[in-house]
């Protein structure tokens, strides 16, 4: 059984960490290259750094951060925001990350999914999927969670899987923030379906969602950003917990 994966997200804006509720009310959480170190010391699988305004604001994640983030810590980490050609992947990957996330751009142009996963393997091609449930459906949003779109989040994360991608991160629009447990139905659907793993985030707030959602939600990893930031669940305590609950996790 593959060990299941912890993963603190660091939302990036204007060089800082920012958590906010529902993709708004953003507050300070840090300086991302501290919080990066703290967190690999304390036993993240990964990490994954969000420029949360990039593609808003027509700016590209900055090179400067990833170099910084890869001096200082010895895990995988992912990297997303205004990431849209193959040029901005070699950028990124040069400047020492393991992985990117595109989300606008492949809903914009979904070839640019199949091009980076041929230019760099699928295993370095994350697909952020921002859903979120309008009338009973699932629909893909785009711009930080801006702009909705016709897509169905179950049709597209299909569509990325078969385009190449090597894993989706599946954030829930309506749990990011409320600490209210992770969108565990929706989750077990799409990784249900997919042969490729997925990423659960949204709604962390206390240890028992996470063992929902690597049970019920049938996730492959889980990813949490405030619930770190502001030390109200520690990595190790979290993972004792889910070795004693019976998950596979690494220690």
């Amino acid at each position: 059984m593959l060990t299941k994966r912890i993963i603190p997200c660091l939302d990036i804006k204007d060089g800082r960490t920012v958590k906010g509720v529902n993709f708004v009310q953003l507050r300070d959480a840090g300086d991302p290259v501290e919080l990066a170190k703290i967190y690999s010391d304390e036993g993240a699988d990964e990490l994954v750094f969000l420029d949360i305004t990039a593609t808003v604001d027509k700016r590209k994640t900055l090179a400067e951060l990833v170099t910084k983030v890869a001096k200082a810590i010895n895990i995988p980490f992912t990297v997303g925001g205004g990431i849209s050609t193959v040029e901005d992947v070699k950028v990124l990957l040069g400047a020492g990350a393991d992985k990117i996330s595109i989300n606008s751009a492949a809903v914009k142009n979904p070839g640019v999914i199949d091009e980076m996963a041929k230019e760099f393997g699928s295993q370095c091609v994350v697909v952020a999927i921002d859903t979120r449930n309008m009338d009973g459906i699932d629909f893909v949003h785009t711009h930080g969670g801006r702009k909705p779109t016709l897509l169905k989040t179950q049709a597209w994360a299909q569509e990325v899987a078969d385009r190449g991608a090597g894993e989706i991160l599946l954030t829930s629009m309506d749990h990011d923030g409320t600490k209210s447990g992770f969108a565990n139905e929706l989750t077990a659907e799409i990784s249900s379906s997919l042969s490729i793993p997925v990423i659960a985030s949204g709604g962390a707030g206390n240890m028992p969602h996470f063992k929902d959602v690597f049970t019920f939600g049938k996730a492959d990893a889980a990813l949490a950003a405030s619930i770190f930031h502001f030390k109200e669940i520690p990595i190790p305590e979290l993972k004792s917990y889910l070795i004693g609950e019976g998950i596979s996790i690494r220690k």
